[in-house]
């Protein structure tokens, strides 16, 4: 299973992914958010927390996507595109390595 290393939260429920292979996509979460499990991800705030854990992406309360099924639902961009990212762009990526990152493993993971 890939390794996710950097998240960068944007608008629209949608996360830039990246992966230790290089590989770079776009995972929408709005077609989650419905699901009891994802509904306080709508709280646009709660959903820029989102971090790296080691396959797949989570938030504090432990909601979290698997790396399959973001592999399976990202649009991929090409590695050297300048996504744009309005409200993002001043964000800093979160990497993997990122101080006070914990992995919890929640059961709520959807694959």
């Amino acid at each position: 299973m890939e390794r996710i290393v950097e998240v960068l939260p944007l608008e629209k429920y949608k996360v830039r992914i990246t992966f230790a292979s290089g590989v770079i996509g776009i995972f929408d979460a709005t077609p989650y958010l419905d699901g009891p499990a994802f509904i306080e991800l709508k709280d646009t705030a709660y959903f820029k927390t989102v971090r790296p854990i080691r396959h797949g992406i989570a938030w504090p309360h432990e909601q979290d996507f698997s790396a399959d099924t973001i592999i399976h639902d990202m649009v991929p961009i090409p590695r050297d595109d300048t996504f744009e990212c309005r409200s993002a762009a001043e964000a800093p990526s979160i990497t993997h390595d990122s101080p006070g990152l914990t992995n919890h493993s929640s059961g709520r993971s959807h694959h």
